[in-house]
């Protein structure tokens, strides 16, 4: 391998976040409620309940994103309650369209999302209820996930972290 390509595959595997140890709790929990209710968590339509690749990558996302947010010895409980993706599938353009979803301004992202927040003693700190949405979605730059088909959606759970937990 290149020296070139050696330091970025290093560099690469250095950002990745570290595994929590096995003995410690998990600081993030993530549970969906119902999510063959969600408006359109699918990547194909029609949805299939058992695809749960976007709600997965969610998951993965909002731990990844909150664990560094938390006070120390903290847990945070998330269960969302309602997912609808931005944008729409739209059928009547024919079944080759059945994988496309149509991002337009007038499809936002929308989360439902219940949390709460758990000292270190295991007495509940903060609970809540969200409804998420961001109709200026398009206008906002998402850098970081340009190329992610979930990157709207990521936005949302980001600027909810920063306005939850702003401290660290």
């Amino acid at each position: 391998m290149p020296a070139p390509l050696l330091l970025l595959a290093l560099l690469a595997a250095a950002a990745l976040p570290a595994a929590p140890a096995p003995d410690s709790p998990e600081r993030v929990r993530v549970e969906f409620r119902d999510p063959a209710a969600f408006v359109d968590a699918a990547e194909r339509f029609p949805g299939d309940p058992r695809d749960t690749g976007h709600l997965d990558r969610l998951r993965d996302h909002l731990v990844r994103a909150a664990e560094p947010r938390l006070p120390a010895g903290h847990r945070l409980e998330v269960t969302f309650t309602a997912v609808d993706l931005a944008g729409e599938f739209e059928p009547w353009r024919g079944p080759q369209w059945g994988d496309v979803r149509i991002v337009r301004d007038l499809y936002p992202p929308r989360l439902g999302l219940e949390f709460r927040l758990v000292d270190a003693a295991g007495r509940v700190v903060r609970t809540g209820r969200r409804e998420l949405s961001d109709l200026a979605f398009l206008m906002k730059l998402t850098g970081g996930f340009r190329d992610d088909p979930l990157r709207h959606e990521k936005a949302l759970l980001d600027d909810w972290l920063r306005a939850e937990f702003p401290g660290r």
